[in-house]
């Protein structure tokens, strides 16, 4: 919200006392109509991990690149050797918010794709078997859990 601010006051450059007094009594008014209803949580506003998902994106990127190669080879090969599997996982992911960004950081690795969600199950398609063990999407849930709920240890 306080980035919305400094945003709005940024590109107007409207500085005048009537204005930025409605400004304060409009966000002091949405702060409260917000804890009334019950609708502040971590995942609302996830900037408290900004830093954790900042640390965990360059290292997401690296496994992108890693599973590339894999598929770029498969794709030039003369013969499909590919062995398609479906895995379920249990992550130690907490929220919803970690959950899902577990769930998409399998999707964007190219190779596998998250099916389903299913508590803290997920359902996930792998071009290659031996890729796709649980054990070899360990690291990415542990990274996940830690950069977004802030727990787990990232090697």
């Amino acid at each position: 919200m306080f980035a919305l601010v400094a945003f709005w006051i940024g590109m107007s450059g409207h500085f005048e006392p009537l204005l930025l007094g409605l400004g304060v009594l409009s966000l002091v008014l949405t702060l409260i109509l917000a804890y009334r209803l019950d609708i502040l949580d971590r995942e609302g506003a996830p900037y408290v991990r900004l830093i954790g998902f900042a640390m965990y994106f360059p290292w997401l990127m690296k496994e992108i690149v890693k599973a590339n190669w894999t598929v770029i080879r498969a794709c030039l090969r003369a013969e499909l050797d590919i062995a398609p599997t479906l895995v379920k996982l249990k992550t130690i992911c907490t929220s919803d918010l970690a959950k899902v960004t577990f769930a998409n950081s399998i999707t964007l690795t190219p190779g596998t794709v998250t099916v389903e969600i299913d508590g803290d199950k997920l359902l996930v398609h792998g071009l290659y078997e031996q890729d796709s063990q649980p054990e070899a999407f360990l690291e990415m849930d542990r990274r996940s859990a830690r950069a977004i709920d802030g727990k787990g240890a990232a090697a």
